[in-house]
């Protein structure tokens, strides 16, 4: 699966993932793939998918409509963005959205985590959208990047040092997660 983890210290947002794809007992290494990289930039934002591989292709292929916007300004603007995609993610990219039957919603399939001028937030595949006050992670090697950050938050002035150390610890506990980290970071809106 893969690490994802975002957060937010002195006026900065950062975004992490570690660069492994997994396919069953086949690891996917950054040396072998040259589009090991699971951040994606649409303007200054910044937005990582948990999911399937094809996730980043779909984003990619779908943000690069012209005609498509993207609000990532604001909590309300991420539900926006991602409930107008679900249509086009059925439709056009014929996304199965159901993983349950008792979903009251249509799935998108993915988890998101985000870093923008206006904060950080995750997308959870039934379009719920939560607003981050300092840090979160998605993924196979979530629970070992939080209690990373938990640990580490206090200690350390730097969002992408901090992000950085997360994701490595999940990449060092977690088998579906591998160094190097790739990251991106942004300042934040006063």
């Amino acid at each position: 699966m893969t690490t994802l983890v975002v957060v937010k210290k002195n006026g900065v947002a950062t975004l992490a993932a570690d660069t492994l794809a997994r396919y069953g007992s086949t690891l996917e290494g950054a040396d072998l793939i040259a589009n090991a990289d699971k951040i994606l930039t649409f303007g200054e934002a910044h937005v990582a998918p948990a999911g399937p591989a094809s996730a980043q292709l779909v984003l990619r292929s779908y943000f690069a409509e012209e005609d498509r916007t993207a609000d990532f300004g604001s909590l309300q603007g991420v539900f926006e963005t991602f409930r107008e995609m679900q249509a086009v993610l059925k439709d056009s990219y014929y996304l199965n959205p159901k993983e349950d039957e008792g979903d009251p919603f249509d799935s998108l399939q993915m988890e998101l985590l985000v870093a923008s001028p206006a904060g950080i937030f995750g997308v959870y595949p039934l379009r719920s959208v939560q607003e981050y006050n300092h840090f979160y992670a998605f993924g196979s090697g979530a629970s070992y990047a939080l209690g990373a950050l938990h640990a580490l938050y206090d200690q350390m002035e730097s969002s992408e040092e901090l992000a950085r150390q997360a994701v490595a610890a999940a990449a060092r506990f977690d088998d579906s997660s591998a160094l190097p980290v790739t990251h991106r970071s942004v300042k934040l809106w006063d």
